[in-house]
């Protein structure tokens, strides 16, 4: 039996890097139901200060996710009020293709990425960055 899954970033401000993959990605940002949010703080279950405002918009402050447009892939960005401090023992690999890699770098670069290093295997070649939070990832 195959199972589903998806990639968890702990992040200390989710909702801002989940803008930023998702722009990476061409992905979209999950809404979240202010109705439902506020609703939950009425009832109890909830209380405001588990919530922040994002975009205009009233948010769960612990999280919020992406998903690629057409599938159900995903990519959930939580809370964690401690920064990156050491190299990530897992990364996301973002395929792009040879002749698109250095325009992409470039980009990204702009949008607030770190470039780390280019590797190479054989054929095979990609480049090491870092997101805004300074999560690695690679492109080739």
């Amino acid at each position: 039996m195959a199972y589903d899954f998806q990639v968890s970033v702990d992040c200390t401000d989710p909702h801002t890097l989940a803008d930023w993959w998702a722009e990476t990605l061409g992905w979209d940002v999950e809404s979240q139901d202010e109705a439902f949010i506020k609703e939950m703080i009425a009832k109890g279950y909830a209380t405001d200060a588990e919530t922040t405002h994002h975009g205009g918009r009233l948010v769960w402050r612990s999280g919020a996710a992406i998903r690629h447009p057409e599938t159900a892939r995903r990519m959930l960005f939580q809370f964690d009020e401690a920064a990156k401090t050491v190299k990530n023992r897992m990364h996301v690999d973002v395929f792009v293709g040879e002749e698109k890699r250095n325009a992409v770098r470039d980009r990204l670069i702009e949008r607030g990425a770190i470039h780390l290093w280019d590797g190479r295997q054989g054929p095979h070649s990609w480049v090491t960055m870092a997101d805004p939070e300074g999560n690695e990832f690679c492109i080739t």
